[in-house]
């Protein structure tokens, strides 16, 4: 018992020494200025669009595409995978005035999902670079060229990847926690990986590859559904960089309810699961920056939620008055710091996004105690939808994500 918990011990310490790092690394590359270089010329790049069923958000999104200034040769193609909804007529507007957007219906096929889509998408354009946005984002102007700038001129990049925003952040107390997460994620914990070891990772959207890259792997994984996090190991796995570009913004939604949030974060965790097991088996996955990735998504998708667990059970039965004598470290401040670094973390994002308004630093407070505790369920969640697949040998098909119209203010 006394080994087993001070093993626990270890890794624990180990994982709370690499966040804090990599907190630290964050904070310093957001407080540095990003240079911003010009070009003399600037590459040709297609905007891909995915979209299922996405009228009530299409509008918007095709109105930011045309918003934005680029000043070299730009296209947006627009995706249709089956739509039944306005999403065509939609389109069909905006091709008529517009001679950047381009409405692509996408024929039928296997598997069902975003990768396959893209997949298609490649094989009917050929810009140079090609800029992958969700059907329901709205992109600065000048994300676009601020990608680009920092893909052709960073040494050894194959792209770049922006930054996402929540549009929706104030809508309940649900979106305002995805929004603080994304904050961390992209703020503390994507810049300080890039500031420490060079390595960027792809967000579904808002990212930028070269198309030549693309080919070398060979598309997108068809299986993968989370096909960002998968295609960033096999890039990196060939000794490209990913700059991460934390000025060029775009604005998503995301969930406004509990029950369309687990769907789609279940969907996320299987494509990560599914992810884990292809790099156990996948040996350059663990070499170069490559092993940087791997164990990210070990400690976040393994350790992490593992841990929090255990500091779960370690605090209800601290109130019970139950001490664990075996162990070496009072387990009490085994909880105690998790729940230190990880508040950190959250304030700490809040701060370098000029958000950390008396609400949110109060719900970024209690986070740990709520939010955080979701990741449990998902876990078992998307372990059960794994295993059962495995069983029943079936394909774990895309599942889309559903969306709201959202007013402009």
């Amino acid at each position: 018992m006394n080994l087993i918990l001070n093993g626990i011990m270890a890794i624990f310490w180990l994982m709370l020494l690499y966040y804090s790092f990599l907190t630290i690394a964050g904070i310093i590359d957001r407080y540095s200025k990003q240079k911003r270089p010009e070009l003399e010329n600037y590459p040709s790049v297609a905007i891909l669009i995915p979209a299922h069923n996405e009228g009530v958000v299409m509008q918007q999104t095709l109105e930011a595409m045309m918003a934005i200034e680029y000043p070299g040769q730009l296209d947006v193609f627009l995706l249709d995978d089956q739509s039944q909804d306005e999403t065509k007529q939609i389109a069909h507007e905006f091709t008529t005035l517009f001679s950047r957007i381009h409405y692509i219906q996408v024929p039928k096929g296997e598997p069902i999902g975003k990768s396959r889509v893209l997949n298609y998408g490649l094989t009917i354009t050929d810009s140079e670079y090609f800029l992958i946005y969700d059907a329901d984002n709205q992109p600065k102007p000048d994300a676009v060229t601020k990608l680009v700038e920092q893909a052709v001129t960073t040494k050894h990049a194959c792209g770049a990847v922006g930054v996402v925003k929540t549009i929706n952040a104030e809508t309940n107390t649900l979106t305002r926690m995805i929004a603080i997460e994304f904050q961390v994620f992209q703020l503390i914990m994507q810049s300080g990986r890039w500031r420490a070891f060079k390595t960027g990772s792809l967000a579904g959207t808002n990212m930028l590859l070269k198309r030549s890259v693309i080919e070398e792997l060979g598309g997108y994984d068809p299986y993968a559904l989370a096909e960002d996090a998968e295609l960033t190991m096999r890039v990196t796995a060939l000794g490209y960089t990913l700059p991460v570009v934390y000025t060029a913004e775009t604005w998503e939604q995301e969930p406004e309810s509990m029950k369309v949030y687990m769907k789609q974060r279940t969907r996320w965790m299987l494509g990560n699961i599914y992810l884990l097991e292809k790099a156990f088996l996948t040996r350059d996955f663990w070499r170069g920056r490559t092993l940087v990735h791997s164990l990210q998504h070990i400690m976040t998708y393994l350790l992490f939620i593992f841990l929090l667990l255990i500091s779960d059970v370690v605090l209800v039965l601290g109130l019970f008055g139950y001490a664990f004598d075996e162990a070496t470290t009072p387990l009490i401040m085994f909880w105690f710091m998790t729940y230190l670094v990880y508040t950190i973390q959250i304030l700490a994002a809040q701060e370098l996004e000029k958000t950390a308004t008396p609400r949110n630093v109060l719900i970024g407070l209690i986070m740990y105690f709520t939010y955080a505790q979701l990741f449990v369920i998902l876990l078992f969640r998307g372990i059960f939808a794994y295993v059962k697949s495995k069983i029943r040998k079936e394909t774990i098909v895309w599942d889309k994500t559903k969306r709201v119209k959202i007013e402009q203010s």
